[in-house]
């Protein structure tokens, strides 16, 4: 029986040496610990916490978003608050963080779906047409191109191809420098992040958040200026009152639109290169979802490609496999509270671990292997597949995300003959608080039989 006082234990070496190890290889460092000690284990690599527990047990994850605002309280994401912002969604607690939900979940939902349904296949055909048969691309790349594409089109809605150019450019030098383990590494070392001008390298990082910052406001006074409000999300934001009748503030907008540019952006990007390396490597999986997507003939409906059932288990398989976020946002006990057996203090750290949760032998048999058809065969709960996190905080683009996951997957499998270029396996590996595949997906663009 699990002692009642004690902590669970965790990896010993220093706090600063499990630092370093987590930032250089996350999935190692939480394997390796998941085999020793288990289930919950203590993992103090997050902050300046002592007590920071990785949780994998579905019934204790369960209990951690139902006690959500209760016993356990989610503080301000101290990792990318310096990034996105005071008024970020990742910043708020509480009324705050309910009252600018509200606000901002409607044009995620709804009818509108299927006009951006049409505008992302649109990108998607575009990105692919400038390339050549033969040509050898980065997967990781070109989902870059068409997810940067679909935010500053259906988020920002921006039609001045100047401010759009500029814009997608700083967009990816901000987020190709965090993948530097000397800037993305910062994160994790808040009393290293010193701005000693553009040559340094958290001075370099504000310096692309300030330009960024001049053409987010830039845009937002525009669209002020103007007397129709288009349907993009931004123009449905800056159209929201809450319940006192008052519209978000231009600071607001801003830390908002930059969360979802760098937390919509290069998640979704990822997610849809592994679908496509995971599809490409086994073709039982390409034959048999061009079978589903051709029963559906020409230019289908949107909304009923992302019906399609397994297209909807190849992308969950994938999201499973390797979780673009490996972890939860963080919950902090505010009053005595029990979990798995085990008393915790006030101002222990918790985090559900998706990575090691989709990694159950119990839940998923074989976890290793990518094999869509769990997802036909079982309906798993938002406490056992969870790669959007959960509770209060569950991600506010998930459906935005899911839906061009499917659509892009769908576009490039149904439009254009694919393939591999290298057979070796693909491994994630962390860019900024995000998992990418390690070399990008290497493919080809074959000529159609």
């Amino acid at each position: 029986m699990t002692p009642k006082n004690n902590l669970p234990a965790g990896p010993q070496a220093p706090r600063w040496l499990q630092k370093i190890q987590y930032t250089r290889d996350s999935i190692a460092y939480m394997e390796v610990a998941a085999q020793r000690y288990g289930e919950i284990f203590n993992a103090p690599v997050i902050g300046n916490h002592p007590v920071v527990l990785f949780v994998s047990n579905p019934q204790a994850i369960q209990q951690i978003f139902f006690n959500d605002t209760k016993q356990l309280v989610t503080p301000p994401n101290q990792l990318l608050q310096p990034l996105l912002g005071d008024y970020s969604l990742f910043a708020l607690e509480g009324s705050r963080h309910r009252r600018e939900r509200r606000l901002l979940m409607p044009p995620f939902h709804g009818e509108r779906m299927r006009t951006y349904g049409e505008l992302i296949c649109e990108l998607a055909d575009k990105a692919m047409s400038s390339l050549s048969i033969d040509t050898q691309f980065s997967a990781r790349q070109l989902a870059q191109e068409i997810s940067l594409a679909v935010i500053l089109k259906v988020v920002f809605g921006i039609e001045q191809e100047e401010r759009f150019h500029r814009l997608k450019s700083l967009i990816i030098q901000f987020t190709d420098s965090l993948q530097s383990p000397f800037i993305g590494g910062l994160l994790f070392f808040p009393s290293l992040q010193k701005d000693w001008g553009i040559q340094s390298p958290w001075g370099y990082l504000k310096h692309l958040k300030r330009q960024i910052g001049e053409l987010i406001y830039a845009e937002i006074s525009n669209r002020r200026n103007q007397h129709h409000m288009g349907s993009d999300i931004l123009s449905l934001w800056m159209s929201a009152r809450d319940e006192a009748g008052e519209p978000m503030s231009d600071t607001q907008l801003h830390d908002e639109l930059l969360t979802l540019l760098l937390a919509g952006y290069e998640t979704t990007a990822s997610a849809i290169a592994w679908a496509l390396y995971w599809i490409h490597r086994h073709p039982e999986v390409s034959e048999k979802l061009l079978v589903e997507l051709n029963q559906l003939g020409k230019a289908p409906d949107p909304i009923a490609v992302v019906q399609l059932p397994y297209l909807t288990a190849v992308c969950n398989e994938s999201l499973r496999l390797f979780p673009v976020a490996t972890l939860t946002f963080p919950r902090e006990v505010k009053g005595p509270a029990e979990l798995m057996g085990y008393q915790l203090e006030p101002g222990t750290r918790v985090y559900g671990c998706i990575y090691l949760t989709h990694q159950r032998p119990d839940l998923y048999p074989n976890p290793k292997l990518f094999k869509p058809e769990r997802f036909l065969e079982r309906q798993f709960s938002p406490y056992e597949f969870l790669p959007f996190g959960g509770g209060v905080r569950r991600c506010i683009g998930e459906a935005l995300a899911q839906f061009e996951m499917k659509l892009v997957v769908a576009t490039l499998i149904s439009h254009y003959r694919l393939a591999l270029t290298d057979q070796s396996p693909e491994y994630p590996q962390r860019r900024g608080v995000t998992f990418t595949p390690a070399r990008g997906v290497q493919m080809i663009l074959k000529e159609r039989i």
